[in-house]
């Protein structure tokens, strides 16, 4: 793209016009996955992890694209992956749970601006899963039948 044709976002926190949410900054690129622009939709409501004593797919910490599809293909119950990926907005249908690192970065970048626990697609263990509490910022594995918010977020590639 030239630097004509590049896109700028709008500040952090900000509405991102035609893009399906809030603008929740830059996510660096880690481990192979290259850096991208993190959109947050709206909250969806409260949903279980999925079940709990079962181990998944989604293991990554880092991407939530990568857990969100294999929850989905694995054919078992998720729901609050389920959620994330049947969002749609502002025509984007690219929506998904995001990764315990996403969680942190949208939470310093937005900290202050969000509140409550919400759920991470990173499995901790057969029983467990990460949770975000973004008033405090802390990380913490929940029970996978417990039922916390879910916040989806779209990738957005420049």
């Amino acid at each position: 793209m030239s630097e004509e044709q590049s896109i700028q976002p709008p500040a952090i926190g900000e509405i991102w016009p035609g893009q399906g949410g809030i603008y929740a900054g830059f996510m660096p690129a880690r481990n192979g996955v290259d850096g991208y622009h993190l959109i947050l939709g709206e909250e969806l409501g409260r949903f279980e992890w999925g079940p709990y004593g079962d181990e998944s797919p989604a293991t990554s910490l880092i991407d939530g694209q990568a857990n969100t599809l294999a929850l989905i293909e694995s054919g078992g119950e998720y729901p609050a992956a389920t959620a994330a990926h049947k969002h749609e907005a502002d025509g984007h249908a690219d929506f998904y749970l995001p990764a315990a690192a996403e969680m942190y970065e949208i939470w310093l970048n937005l900290n202050g601006k969000l509140s409550g626990w919400v759920w991470s697609s990173s499995q901790r263990s057969a029983d467990f899963a990460f949770g975000m509490h973004f008033v405090g910022g802390g990380q913490y594995d929940s029970g996978k039948g417990l039922e916390l918010r879910v916040r989806p977020v779209r990738r957005f590639l420049q």
